[in-house]
This record gives C-alpha cells, sequence and structure tokens, in this order.
C-alpha cells in the first residue's frame, strides 16, 4: 500500500507540474495563396539559372556551436583559396548548403549573408552566449515544462537568434538574393522523415515559404528533445489548388523506390490533404544528423537524369564537390559507463538523443556517395546522347566533351587530425555556449581538415 501512495503522490507532482507548465509553441508560418506558392518554385528555390563549370556543395552537420564554428572554418578556408585558372576565390563556386542543427545557423547565415557574414559571424554568433535566454538545467520548476512538452520554448531560442543574428530575415530573402540554394533540415516526429525547409515542403503544406522566419527554422532543426518543446508547423490544406509534384505520385506507386524518398512523399501526401494538421518538429540530427535529406531528396525526386541541375547547368559541368563538414563526434565520455547505476535524468535524456543522432548516419554518408555515382553515370548517358542542336541550345563548345564531368565526394572530420588534437576537440561540448579558446580550435581544425583533405586536393588539382 505505501508503495501504490508513493506511485500516486509522484503522479499528483508530476501533473500539478503539468498544469502549471505552459509551453508556448503556437505555428508562426502563413496559408499560402495561388500566386505565392506557384511562385516560390522559381528559378532562386529550385533551380539556379547560372551555368557554371564548376559547382560545390556542403553539408554541416548538427553538433551546437561546435558545428556552426567548425563549418564556419571550412567556409572561411575556402574563401582563402583561389579558383585554378580562375581570379574568384573557391567559395564563389558554392551552389548548394545543408544544415542541420547547429550546422544550419551557419548554413543560414551564409545564405542569407553570403561572403559578407564571414566577416562578422564569429562575433556575432559563435562567441556569443546563445543559452543565455534558455533553461538549461533540470529541476522541478523545468521538470514541470518538460512533462508538458520542452524545457524552451518559442519564446527562448527562436527569439534569441532573430534579435541577435537574423534580424526578421526570412526565406523570401533566400530567393531574392539568389545562390547557393540553402536546405534547412528538421525532424518530423509523426511521420519520422526529415522536414526540409523547401519550397516542395511548403507547397505541400499549402503555405507561404517565403515568408517563414529563418530563426524559427533553425531553432526547429535545433530543437533537441525534451530540451525543447517542438515547433509548430501548420498545414492549410484548405488553402491548396496546387496538385503536389508528379514525382510524388511516381513513387508511392513504385515498390522499389529509395525508402528516404518513399517516407518522404508520403509525409508530404498528409500534409496536402490535412491528415496532419499540426507538423511537430524536433532536432533534424534525429533522422540524418550529416544533413544529407536536401540533397539526396532533390536528385532522387528528379524525372530526369540531370536534375535538379538546368539542362544548361548539365551541360557546362565538368567537375562537382560535395563535402560533408562532420563535427558530430561523440563528445566526452559520461561518468556512468564507469558504475553499475546510470544514466539518470537529464543524463538518460540526453543519452537517448545522442543514440538517435548516432544510429541516424551509420549509412548516410555510404548511401549518399551511391546517389552521387548513379548521378554522375546518368549524366554522362544523358550528354552523350544530346543531339549537335541540344547540345548547342545548351552551349557546347566545339571542343565539349560529354564525358569530361567529375563528382568529387568527401567527408571532412576531427578524426582526420593527429589523435591527439582530435582527442581534445572530441571534448569539446556540443551546447550553443563555448569558450573562445575551443572556438577557435574549431574554426581552426576546419580550416586544416579542408586543405588536408585527399578528396579537396584531388579536386582542386583537376580543375
Amino acid at each position: 500500500m505505501s508503495r501504490v501512495r508513493s506511485v500516486l503522490g509522484s503522479l499528483s507532482v508530476c501533473a500539478l507540474l503539468i498544469g502549471c507548465a505552459t509551453i508556448q509553441n503556437d505555428p508562426v508560418n502563413l496559408p499560402g495563396t495561388p500566386s505565392n506558392l506557384a511562385n516560390s518554385l522559381g528559378p532562386a528555390f529550385e533551380e539556379d539559372t547560372s551555368a557554371d563549370q564548376t559547382i560545390i556543395g556542403l553539408s554541416f552537420s548538427g553538433g551546437g556551436t561546435r558545428a556552426a564554428a567548425y563549418a564556419y572554418g571550412v567556409l572561411s578556408e575556402m574563401e582563402r583559396i583561389p579558383m585554378r585558372g580562375a581570379q574568384a576565390p573557391m567559395i564563389d563556386r558554392v551552389e548548394y548548403i545543408s544544415g542541420v542543427s547547429g550546422g544550419s545557423v551557419t548554413a543560414a547565415y551564409y545564405g542569407l549573408k553570403k561572403r559578407a557574414g564571414l566577416a562578422d559571424f564569429r562575433e556575432k554568433f559563435l562567441l556569443r552566449n546563445a543559452e543565455e535566454d534558455l533553461q538549461t538545467n533540470l529541476n522541478l520548476a523545468t521538470l514541470g515544462r518538460a512533462f508538458a512538452g520542452g524545457i524552451n520554448d518559442s519564446t527562448g531560442f527562436p527569439r534569441w537568434l532573430d534579435a541577435n543574428l537574423f534580424h526578421g530575415a526570412t526565406f523570401g530573402q533566400f530567393r531574392a538574393i539568389g545562390k547557393p540554394r540553402v536546405w534547412i533540415n528538421a525532424s518530423d516526429i509523426y511521420n519520422r522523415t526529415p522536414f526540409v525547409f523547401g519550397a516542395v515542403t511548403f507547397n505541400a503544406i499549402c503555405s507561404d515559404l517565403s515568408q517563414y522566419p529563418l530563426a524559427d527554422a533553425v531553432a526547429a532543426s535545433a530543437a533537441v528533445p525534451v530540451a525543447f518543446a517542438p515547433v509548430v508547423i501548420q498545414s492549410f490544406p484548405q488553402k491548396c489548388n496546387q496538385p503536389l509534384p508528379g514525382w510524388v505520385e511516381r513513387v508511392r506507386r513504385d515498390r522499389n523506390a529509395q525508402p528516404l524518398l518513399t517516407s518522404f512523399a508520403n509525409a508530404l501526401i498528409k500534409y496536402h490533404d490535412g491528415a496532419v494538421p499540426y507538423i511537430k518538429l524536433l532536432d533534424g540530427g534525429l533522422v540524418d544528423n550529416f544533413g544529407l535529406s536536401g540533397f539526396t531528396i532533390a536528385r532522387l525526386s528528379s524525372d530526369t537524369p540531370y536534375g535538379p541541375l538546368s539542362p544548361r547547368q548539365a551541360v557546362k559541368l565538368r567537375r562537382a564537390l560535395f563535402l560533408v563538414v562532420d563535427a558530430a563526434a561523440p563528445g566526452p565520455s559520461p561518468q556512468w559507463i564507469n558504475t553499475v547505476e546510470g544514466p539518470r535524468g537529464a543524463e538518460l535524456v540526453k543519452a537517448t538523443a545522442d543514440t538517435a543522432l548516432g544510429a541516424s548516419v551509420a549509412g548516410s554518408f555510404t548511401a549518399f556517395n551511391s546517389t552521387m555515382n548513379d548521378w554522375q553515370a546518368a549524366l554522362v548517358r544523358w550528354r552523350c546522347g544530346l543531339s549537335a542542336a541540344d547540345r548547342a541550345r545548351y552551349g557546347a563548345g566545339p571542343r565539349w566533351n560529354c564525358r569530361d564531368i567529375k563528382f568529387f565526394v568527401g567527408r571532412l572530420g576531427f578524426d582526420q587530425l593527429d589523435p591527439a588534437r582530435a582527442q581534445q576537440l572530441d571534448n569539446v561540448p556540443t551546447r550553443f555556449h563555448l569558450p573562445r579558446e575551443q572556438v577557435d580550435d574549431v574554426i581552426e581544425a576546419g580550416r586544416d581538415t579542408l586543405r588536408g583533405s585527399p578528396v579537396f586536393k584531388s579536386f582542386a588539382a583537376s580543375l
């Protein structure tokens, strides 16, 4: 009987805590109109009309400020390295950036500010305490909020990001500025799929992507379970006059379609028909901590051998580099591995989230590499099958070689440095507040791993 009373007492306390907790995470996305839903598929969101011989795609992993600093180090080093045979630096060839969690902060800010953002990102974000408005301790007060859905809500991290970094910027400003194309990745915890902040997803929910705040997208991408309440997106099926892309139905009927594409297509269908009125988003690393979903879905969903490139881009292209910038090392070893007891409380929550994050990367890089190899082969077949008229229309010169195209796919990580330095970097916490020395160490690691990468060296030498 005493045990029953104890359990009932605990439940009463939990109920009281939940009753006292108020979570503010109302959706902020706006319904679309036929005109802005149609316009959202313009070149800056789906296809850049530029046609360079060289393109670079970067994917920034999760890992708090550590990941943001590592990605910044890679970008800043690319700004220093000139293109072979050209006046422009390597960074000017970056066409695609995908980010998840901490990496999404760098991805979004660079997408917004371009090279100018490299001048102030360290001071405006990396050296700041982005946790200053957050509840970071688990106690009786925060326990109630945890039971109610999350310790921190939209009054915390999204508001801080908007006030200190993005200043009201929305996805519409990506459209106005042009390349690089940027994907911010979160996790749809009902469909267990990536939620890619892009035109295809927002058209499916019949919402205006151009008005959605960058700060809220980044906060969704970084919303670690329990520490943060889910970010909520509302679907507006009654506003939908535009059908889903044709590939969605094709994939739904194809039993041999890639699982990632199938699950994403099924989620789009549920958004579009109103089966999921409110989409709940958490940390993108739960399903894809490398942030490769945007790249992979863009390619696999294409009905052409060259998509998501335009035909002109596909003809002009000679070299492409895709780098996964991986700061998602395991971090310092917890004390509970040395005892029979534990993990408990906050440590258990963290261990559970870390397990999901780690599992999501197990095969993602291998699968992405395979997708890129298949794409390269498809491009060669398509290019070599073009008629003379098509070659001329798409800008092929007299000495153009249909087989002269090569993709380079690689990963940058702390483990590519000497063991002592790698261990020191692994021990940097994956939170959003780090000492200046650790920030600068991680930035320098980004520069060094890029310069030392055999894949990057081979790419640069081939230009």
